[in-house]
């Protein structure tokens, strides 16, 4: 391997790891609560959403890999899959939105489309594509309970993370009045 790959990877591994929450925030029940309404619960899933994406993958996979301990040649099948997806897809250096799939480049295209074209081959060939969908099924309804329920009153202070930040803080050195 090269040391330019390496220092890739290096940079990858550490944007990924500095989304993540702790997992102590995440499953603190003194944050959960009954939301007072429908459009409290669908914020409060759209913050915690943003907020915990990375523990919400996280319990996602760990809940397909659950669904897999009676098949261990999938599950080693399916890390080495995943650790090509992180490796030749997420961890590339790219500037585009996935969801501009047309602005995305030949290679780029190529890479997404041969993955994927794999991982269905897997998904049908170890015959787990049944668990994929029951445990994607099951984790949505958890990231969803988790989201609704999880309240975000202790979640304030992260809020330098958007383009409000300073406005919303109360220390003078981002920008609030202080006596003359």
């Amino acid at each position: 391997m090269s040391a330019e790959l390496l220092s890739n990877l290096k940079e990858a591994g550490q944007t990924v790891i500095s989304t993540r929450r702790p997992w102590s925030q995440f499953l603190d029940l003194s944050a959960l609560s009954l939301p007072s309404s429908v459009s409290e619960a669908t914020t409060r899933l759209s913050h915690n959403l943003t907020y915990f994406l990375f523990n919400y993958t996280l319990l996602i996979l760990l809940i397909f890999f659950l669904s897999l301990i009676s098949n261990p040649f999938a599950i080693l099948l399916f890390l080495v899959l995943f650790a090509a997806w992180y490796f030749l897809y997420f961890s590339r250096d790219n500037t585009e939105p996935l969801s501009l799939f047309n602005l995305l480049t030949l290679d780029d295209r190529l890479i997404l489309i041969l993955l994927s074209v794999v991982t269905l081959l897997l998904l049908f060939s170890t015959g787990v594509w049944v668990n994929f969908l029951l445990s994607l099924a099951v984790g949505a309804f958890v990231v969803c309970l988790h989201g609704a329920f999880r309240s975000m009153d202790d979640l304030v202070g992260d809020d330098n993370e958007s383009p409000y930040g300073p406005m919303l803080s109360d220390s003078a050195a981002d920008g609030a009045y202080t006596r003359v």
